[in-house]
Formats: C-alpha cells, structure tokens, sequence
C-alpha cells in the first residue's frame, strides 16, 4: 500500500518537475535575453542593450556617433578572424569582449551559466540564417 502510495505521489510531482524544465535551451535564451538587457556586468551602468537596440534585432549607434551592428546574424558569422585580437575568434571571445571594452565590466568565465546564457540568446536570434564563417555581422 506505501509502495501505491508513493508512486501516486511521485507521479503527482513528476509532471510539475517536468513543465518546469521542459525546455532547457529554451530557459537559457530567456535567462540570456535578460542578462543582454539587465545586466552591466559590475561597468559603467551600461547594459549589452544601452548599444545593441531592440534587443539587438536592430542596427544600433554609440554616443560618439558611431555605427552598432545589429546581432541577427551573430552566431552566423563565428568564428572569425579579429584583426583587432590579431587571431581567430569564436562568439564567446567577442561576448566577453564587448563585455569588457564596451560596457567596462568583468565578463562571465567561460564555461559559464552566463556565458552560455548570452551565447544561448545570440544563437536564437540568429536562428534561420544562413552560415557566413568569417562573414560580417549585421
């Protein structure tokens, strides 16, 4: 009868525990669409969003005037060559990156939830376009 008991239960809570990580990769876009739009990462009060506009769906523009690239096709175009690092680069170098150049703040570790997070919402907004390695981004 305990053993009744307890199966009825565990499947009571089963379906619950399910719903809530139904979709891991799902949760990780959300978690990183939040992070691009909230977090200064400890900098200048900026956030990924105070450059890239909309979420970083749209072209944006910096205080001095100059030109933002939208995001959309972000994780399209990784990896490629940085003339700036003077070496091949992946989505997460350039993350961490415009972490530390432009908003002034510590970037997550790699291997990160954070980073991962971030990645993770790049990758969604990229979603459908066509693989560009080394192409530019906008």
């Amino acid at each position: 009868m305990h053993l009744i008991v307890g199966v009825l239960l565990f499947g009571l809570c089963l379906p619950a525990a399910w719903a809530k990580a139904a979709d891991p990769l799902q949760a990780a876009v959300q978690r990183g669409a939040h992070l691009f739009a909230t977090d200064t990462f400890g900098g200048h009060g900026m956030t990924c969003q105070s450059c890239h506009s909309g979420g970083g769906k749209i072209a944006g523009q910096v205080a001095g005037g100059g030109k933002i690239p939208s995001l959309a096709n972000a994780a399209a175009i990784f990896p490629r060559y940085s003339p700036r690092a003077g070496k091949v680069i992946t989505l997460e170098d350039q993350i961490r990156g415009c972490i530390a150049g432009g908003l002034g703040g510590k970037p997550p570790a790699y291997g990160s939830q954070a980073l991962t997070d971030l990645a993770s919402y790049l990758t969604f907004l990229s979603n459908g376009k066509p693989i560009d390695m080394g192409g530019k981004p906008g």
